[in-house]
Formats: structure tokens, sequence, C-alpha cells
């Protein structure tokens, strides 16, 4: 089988019921290529009234990736930046040596019910570049390329694959694959020197064996992973090169813990940069960071 490793991942709610399903990091595997953070949210009824925002938090050594299926979001950073989040764009924000920002329910949709449903991910940055000015990148899903591969349409997000590249810039090789099948078999070349697939929704099989909902499966480098669909179905694919053993505490990512000290006493210290026009943050957790071993 094409599967080396299967990860359950865990349910964590983020606040007011809002719920995610987190699958990495995970105990067994703490990224698939640069991707050190992957939960998907949804599909959930936002109702007028519920308040699911996500304050204004900080962040370091990553770049934040979200991607919406249904929706809508409205992003906000210590750049100035204003961005609404729709479905099919990519978000790629770049924290660098330091960004903060917030996702709050648009003006527009306050007053109605609407489904949320999307992935958001994080990437770590290689060493040369952790400390890079912050940064935000916005690719409508107009720009998006999709490319047919056999029964499936491709979306390809970030990196480049079945002849067709992204215009999104990530920092190392980074993949990043929507795919939407009406049925029928895929197979499924190692397009990265890490891969890794999630199915979003549908029945889906493996090599055979069946997908179970909401586990990401990590596969065997260099091998062809067939993938077959009994009806409409969609699944992400995630990986590329990793950038190497890297410590996580809250919203931080780097290769030096004392990094990641420094972030936390800047952060209770409100040093980081405002959001403009936010008022609200979210506190440092009350569990400081003990530096463990990195997770690689």
């Amino acid at each position: 089988m094409a599967a080396a490793q299967q990860l359950s991942g865990h349910e964590k709610d983020l606040g007011g019921g809002f719920k995610v399903r987190r699958l990495l990091p995970a105990a067994r595997r703490r990224s698939v290529g640069p991707f050190v953070f992957f939960d998907h949210f949804g599909p959930v009824t936002e109702h007028p009234g519920e308040q699911h925002d996500v304050r204004p938090h900080p962040h370091i050594g990553l770049a934040t990736v979200t991607y919406l299926f249904e929706g809508a979001m409205m992003h906000r950073d210590s750049l100035g930046t204003e961005q609404l989040i729709e479905p099919g764009a990519i978000n790629w924000m770049t924290a660098g040596r330091g960004i903060v920002h917030s996702e709050r329910k648009p003006e527009h949709l306050r007053e109605r019910s609407f489904v949320n449903h999307g992935l958001q991910l994080w990437v770590a940055l290689p060493e040369g570049k952790e400390e890079i000015d912050p940064s935000f990148q916005h690719t409508p899903a107009g720009d998006i390329p999709e490319v047919a591969f056999g029964p499936a349409q491709v979306r390809v997000l970030v990196g480049e694959a079945l002849g067709v590249r992204s215009p999104v810039q990530p920092a190392s090789p980074t993949l990043y694959l929507d795919l939407a099948l009406s049925g029928g078999v895929v197979d499924l070349p190692p397009l990265a020197p890490e891969l890794a697939v999630y199915p979003i929704s549908g029945e889906l099989r493996l090599d055979g064996e069946p997908m179970a909902p909401h586990h990401m499966l990590v596969l065997e480098p260099g091998r062809n992973a067939r993938i077959e669909a009994a009806g409409p179905a969609r699944l992400a694919v995630v990986g590329g090169e990793g950038v190497g053993p890297r410590y996580m505490y809250w919203n931080f990512v780097s290769s030096r813990k004392e990094r990641i000290l420094q972030a936390s006493d800047d952060w209770a210290a409100q040093r980081f940069d405002a959001v403009p026009g936010e008022t609200e943050f979210i506190p440092l957790p009350p569990t400081r960071f003990t530096p463990p071993e990195p997770m690689s």
C-alpha cells in the first residue's frame, strides 16, 4: 500500500463551539514537507449573533495558508492588510520576524446564515528566511491554475504539478493540491519528496483500501498512489521538501528555542505591531514554553 502512516488527528475547540480537526502536528508525525500545522474546519453553519471571530494574535517563523471551500472570512493584519477571503483563493501570510492578524466574520454576512468550510495550514520557513520581513499575498480563485488529470480536476494551489505552476510564491519547495473527482481512478505520481493526502468528502480508496474520513495518509516516498472514488469526492494533497526540526509553541515556530522565548516575552509585553483598528487580542497561554526537543 502507498500509505506509510495514517494520522487520525484530534478535535480542537477554538472557542464558542467552533471546532476544527487538527491533523498536524501529531504525536507520531510532526510535519509533511514544510507543513507543520493542518486544520480542517467545517462545514459548519454560522448564524446571526454567533461569535466565532479569531481576535488578533501573533506569529513568527512561518507562513499561514488559508483556503476555503465555502463561506468567507475577513483577514486583517499589522501590515494594514484588509482582505476578504472567499472560496477558491489562496491567502499566504508570511510571518517572518513577526506579524499579528485577526480573522473575523465579514460585516455583510453578520446578519445572515452561511456555511464556513476550509483548511488552514502553516508552512515552516527555511532557516535563512525565518526572520524575513512579514508580508501578505492574496491570489484570487481565478488565478489558480486547474488541469484535468484523468477523471479528476486538479487545482494547483501552491507549487508545480502536472505541467502547471501556481503563481503563489512559497519560501521553499512546497506542494498543495485540491483534487475533485466525479468518480473513477487516478494514479497520483510521487510529486514531492514528502507527500500526504487528506479526504475532504466522498467515498475514497487508496490502493484498494478505504480511506477513513478526516484521516491523513502519509505516502511512501517515490511510489505512485492509486486513488479511487466511488462517486463525487474531494481530497487535498500536501507536501514538499522538509525544512528540518522546528520548535513550536502556541502560534510561534522557530529553529531556535531562544527565539520562541523572545517572541513570548514580546507578546506578553505587547511589543508586536498592532492590527490597525483592533483593540482586542488573544493573551499568551498561561502555560509558558518549556523547550522540548524540536519537532521533525
